[in-house]
């Protein structure tokens, strides 16, 4: 019993002064790894903070893009300062970052279509084809923006529906924006009668036109004859006012031309389809190619 105990003691002696080896060794990389923590953690969001204010100082650069490149300088640099930590404790640092890109690269083909995504963010925040409140219209999207982020762009359509448009279709299609120049001009089109006065039409949509207060002086207003359809003469009118203007004034200019062409004995005929009497229900035209098939 003697001798057992003796030999406990021995062992307890033994793994006393092997922990109180380790302890001294690992210590100070203790100390260092907490060290290099909290002078990591400091400096990371420092070079992020440093990071979002200069950028935002350059002209062109989105808030939400100015935050996304602050946030990858922050994370990378608190990824290199965990490898570090490793470091000071004998890991093998060169395996930990294959590893990383290795997972890296699997994420990235993962989601490569919210990769494709962030680019086409970075691109429209970059080059900036449309801004927060301005009209946009593609193919298949239309709508006011209300906010562009990394990912998608929301817009409100004139209805007054909310719409999320993926980053990349919005990228990958031509872009009508409707508002981002401060003048546009309006085309209207009015077809008359061939036995109507073409000059009294012409001077009646000038002289409207010019009495807007909302339409531009220069350029000045136009009218010209723009066909000589089947039924009718068709006139052009060509005005320009500002963006905020386009729509109440086309409107109004529209219904204006109808009554003052009115008021003054100008007609707007009516498309006109001839029949023909053998063949009802058929255009001229269609009755001869019958006849010659016959």
């Amino acid at each position: 019993m003697e001798q057992q105990a003796s030999e406990v003691i021995i062992a307890t002696r033994t793994a006393l002064s092997q922990a109180s080896a380790l302890a001294v060794q690992y210590s100070f990389s203790i100390v260092g790894a907490l060290l290099l923590l909290i002078i990591g953690w400091t400096l990371a969001s420092l070079l992020s903070r440093w990071a979002h204010e200069g950028l935002l100082r350059v002209r062109g650069i989105d808030e939400t893009l100015a935050r996304f490149f602050a946030n990858v300088i922050r994370y990378a640099s608190l990824l290199l300062v965990f490898v570090t930590v490793l470091g000071q404790f004998g890991v093998q640092t060169a395996s930990i970052i294959a590893a990383l890109g290795a997972a890296g690269l699997a994420i990235g083909l993962a989601l490569q279509g919210t990769l494709q995504n962030i680019a086409a963010g970075i691109m429209l925040l970059v080059l900036r084809p449309f801004r927060v409140g301005e009209y946009i219209e593609t193919g298949n999207i239309s709508g006011t923006v209300r906010e562009i982020g990394l990912f998608a762009t929301e817009l409100k359509t004139p209805d007054g529906l909310y719409r999320l448009a993926p980053n990349s279709i919005l990228w990958n299609v031509p872009i009508t924006n409707f508002s981002r120049e401060t003048t546009r001009r309006f085309e209207l089109k009015v077809g008359i009668g061939y036995d109507d006065d073409i000059d009294l039409a012409q001077r009646l949509m000038r002289e409207l036109a010019e009495k807007d207060k909302r339409v531009l002086k220069s350029p000045p207003v136009d009218t010209f004859v723009n066909e000589l359809a089947e039924s009718a003469v068709v006139l052009t009118l060509w005005y320009w006012t500002s963006a905020a203007d386009f729509w109440p004034t086309s409107r109004q200019m529209i219904k204006s031309v109808k009554q003052t062409f009115d008021e003054n004995g100008i007609s707007i005929p009516f498309p006109q389809v001839t029949y023909n009497a053998r063949f009802p229900g058929l255009v001229a035209s269609e009755a001869e190619a019958e006849r010659e098939d016959a």
